[in-house]
């Protein structure tokens, strides 16, 4: 498909594809969304428009989608493909990206889909297929580097060892250095009674005139020079190993970094591959939000130049709309609209134009269900005044110039949307110019609506089979235009009418319309007719589809509850006859155990009776199970019938005849009928219909699920990750976690939310600030996870 970026431009196509953007999670995700462009191919826009349903379905069905917000580590793949070392954060971005593309593969393709929810999303499914799962990678990434950025401790014994040491040696030198500031004799020397750190060496500071009262490596000097600062001598050798050890720290940390480098480099080009993929899927799930946001839906697409919207609305035009339903192709392939300026006639050109263009880039459209739109090899538009004072051309010129580029390139695939052709010069050369364009458009081919003020273009629609006009509505009491499209229509100046509204002596107006030749008072009349006969058929249509809408609707709702009231149904005797067979099954295995320990006893004639017996019983057992293969009677069955007296509003009861139960809505009138609520249904049944239930099952009492909950939270994880999560769905997460970690007795928790954005630690922090088994509360020390995790003390 051939566009020139002055169509898309004209049609505000860029401001469509701005807001497909908002809707991505992804950097990569946005590239694809700003760089969407129309597909000439019906393939190609079919898959465009079905991969979109696909996504907004999943979406109203499962909206917890986890594809969280990822950064683009191409960069980091070819950097460790040609052997480069990735920093911590880095590698921590890599992590990110794998665990999000397991997880979404997992939500797309995991056992928690039944084999049809795949067939309805096969696109969806098929690229999930295309992510890879990279547990290695991301497993130790993630023990490795934790915070924000920062190399674990126990990344590798050898790292353990060091920074023990330097904690150990830092903790000496604090000691020398604490003992020096806090000793009388010294103290008079010190500017400061504190310990400082210079050149990653630990120093205090002294008065300058002191300085040889401290022996020492001068290692600063304050900007007035009445400050040095010394490194005393006694904690000399103690920082140069300090120094030592730091430097092995940092040779050992640049080993780890490189082995988990090594890692990804090792599967980099999959996983690559992978982030396309995932790039692909947030781009299409961006349209699918961009659908729902506003309320549109799949069109159907041809290839033959026909189009038909339905209630279209602009989708850029913010508050209430009023839509549009106009055609194309079939009865006639030009449409001549006209009307008052304000009457929408430049909308209703930008609505056919836009939602034309988002239909072949594969997004769906704000209008009604049976919308149908047509693939276009060129759309042409000439909207606006584009008048140049550099170039010295008119408002005529300038939509000439654009007309006569138009000409040159139009064909039998061309949409061309022109906007008050022929105005802004001579009213009688300009309708005769606009009537031999449109003449000329239609020996092309093309399909094209414009909108003019021009009578002369009225008559030319009447006298050609293929033109039609159209106008837009004019509400001569309000003298506003209401905006609806009128096909078949043409529009009146409504001048008499508007003058006398506004005040216009009546004479005056009656002198005004007897100027008027008798042919032209024929035209207005015939028109007025027109309008007339036109409005009550088109207010008739509207009631007729209305109605069969309603019905349609209707009829689709019960389909939907006999569905769901079989499926229940299956469902609950398919139960019980499972729990039935378990209880006569275990039954069953009990007998033949007491059988078996019988035949071990001698062989006497009462214990013969006995053994004679137990098999009798085991066999009738058997015999009841088979049975129960062939009934249907739900095993929570009525309890007798129910006498008028006993029932009451609220009541619980059994049908039998839909083996369910109801809940009782009135009392019984003289005739014994009452209404129930079973399921979804509000039904009117006999009282003779109805049974009465059974006592539930007692209930466990609270000791023994404290003591369960007990015994299962002593085996419990002193650590929660709920990384990737939402808000909502984290803090879900953590009030069961701390409720058994509580019930388990544990002094002290450890919650991994990751840094990303901080919003997901914010809402944590703020729940657990009103949370009634939580005592305190803090970040993550150095090794533990910084500011990526939160570290809970409970109360006792």
């Amino acid at each position: 498909m051939e566009l020139n970026e002055r169509t898309l431009r004209k049609l505000e196509y860029d401001r469509i594809l701005e807001r497909l953007a908002q809707h991505c999670v992804s950097e990569m995700g946005r590239e694809m969304a700003l760089s969407l462009r129309p597909k000439g191919k019906l393939w190609q826009v079919q898959e465009g428009l079905s991969e979109t349903t696909e996504a907004k379905e999943v979406l109203r069905l499962r909206p917890n989608v986890p594809l969280a917000a990822f950064h683009d580590i191409r960069p980091h793949l070819r950097k460790t493909a040609v052997g480069g070392i990735l920093e911590a954060a880095e590698l921590q971005q890599v992590a990110a990206a794998l665990r999000i593309s397991r997880q979404v593969r997992a939500f797309l393709l995991g056992d928690e889909k039944k084999g049809d929810d795949k067939k309805s999303t096969p696109i969806l499914t098929a690229l999930a297929e295309g992510l890879g799962v990279y547990r290695e990678a991301e497993t130790e990434i993630d023990r490795c580097i934790v915070g924000e950025g920062e190399v674990a401790d126990d990344a590798s014994p050898e790292l353990l060892k060091i920074r023990r040491t330097m904690k150990t040696i830092q903790n000496r030198v604090r000691e020398k250095l604490d003992a020096l500031i806090r000793n009388p004799d010294t103290q008079k020397y010190l500017q400061d009674a504190l310990v400082t750190v210079r050149g990653d060496r630990y120093v205090v500071p002294v008065r300058s005139e002191y300085r040889s009262q401290i022996p020492g490596l001068i290692h600063d000097q304050s900007a007035s020079g009445a400050t040095v600062f010394i490194e005393p001598m006694a904690v000399v050798e103690l920082n140069n190993e300090l120094k030592r050890n730091q430097a092995a720290e940092r040779t050992e940390i640049i080993r780890i970094l490189r082995d988990l480098s090594l890692l990804v480099a090792k599967d980099a080009e999959d996983i690559g591959v992978s982030l396309e993929v995932l790039a692909r899927l947030d781009f299409i799930f961006a349209k699918g939000k961009l659908s729902a946001r506003m309320d549109a839906g799949e069109p159907a697409v041809n290839t033959q130049g026909k189009l038909k919207i339905r209630q279209g609305r602009h989708p850029l035009i913010a508050g209430k709309v009023v839509p549009v339903t106009i055609e194309l192709g079939h009865a006639f392939d030009t449409l001549v609209i006209t009307g008052p300026n304000t009457g929408g006639k430049t909308v209703t050109l930008k609505t056919v134009g836009l939602l034309t263009l988002m239909a072949q880039s594969g997004l769906h459209v704000p209008a009604e269900a049976d919308t149908e739109l047509s693939l276009f090899e060129h759309i042409f538009v000439d909207i606006g005044d584009e008048q140049s004072i550099e170039q010295s051309l008119s408002t005529f010129s300038s939509h000439m110039t654009n007309i006569v580029g138009i000409l040159q390139e139009v064909g039998p695939s061309s949409l061309v949307l022109l906007d008050e052709l022929g105005a802004g010069t001579d009213p009688t050369e300009g309708a005769a110019l606009a009537q031999a364009i449109m003449e000329h458009l239609l020996a092309r081919g093309a399909k094209t609506i414009a909108t003019t003020h021009y009578s002369e273009l009225k008559a030319f629609a009447y006298s050609h089979d293929r033109v039609e006009n159209a106008s837009v509505e004019f509400d001569v009491e309000t003298l506003r235009p209401t905006y609806r499209l009128l096909i078949g229509r043409p529009g009146r100046s409504n001048a008499f009418e508007i003058s006398l509204r506004l005040g216009l002596r009546e004479d005056v107006v009656k002198r005004s319309r007897s100027l008027l030749s008798q042919e032209e008072r024929d035209v207005a009349d015939l028109i007025e007719h027109l309008e007339a006969n036109q409005v009550t058929a088109e207010r008739e249509r509207e009631e007729a589809e209305r109605l069969r809408r309603e019905a349609e609707e209707l009829r689709r709702k019960l389909e939907q509850r006999e569905q769901a009231f079989r499926e229940k149904e299956a469902a609950i005797l398919e139960k019980a006859r499972e729990e039935a067979y378990a209880i006569v099954r275990k039954a069953r295995e009990e007998s033949d155990r007491i059988v078996r320990s019988l035949r071990e006893i001698m062989n006497r004639a009462p214990v013969k009776e006995e053994m004679a017996r137990a098999e009798s019983e085991r066999q009738r057992l058997r015999e009841i199970q088979n049975k129960l293969g062939e009934e249907r009677e739900h095993q929570e069955g009525g309890a007798g019938p129910l006498a008028l007296k006993s029932v009451k509003v609220g009541q619980t009861v059994f049908v039998p005849r839909l083996n369910q139960k109801g809940t009782v809505l009135t009392l019984p009138n003289p005739q014994g009928e009452l209404q129930i609520q079973a399921g979804i249904l509000k039904l009117n049944v006999k009282l003779a219909e109805l049974q009465g239930t059974k006592e539930d099952k007692p209930k466990i009492g609270q000791t023994e699920y404290a003591a369960m909950a007990r015994g299962k939270a002593r085996e419990m994880s002193r650590e929660l990750d709920f990384r990737g999560t939402t808000a909502d769905e984290a803090i879900e997460l953590v009030e069961k976690y701390l409720d058994d970690a509580y019930l388990a007795g544990l002094d002290s928790v450890c919650l991994i939310h990751g840094k990303g954005t901080g919003a997901l630690r914010a809402a944590i922090r703020s729940y657990l600030q009103k949370h009634r088994y939580v005592k305190s509360f803090r970040s993550g020390e150095h090794g533990e996870g910084g500011v990526g995790v939160t570290v809970v003390e409970l109360k006792g």
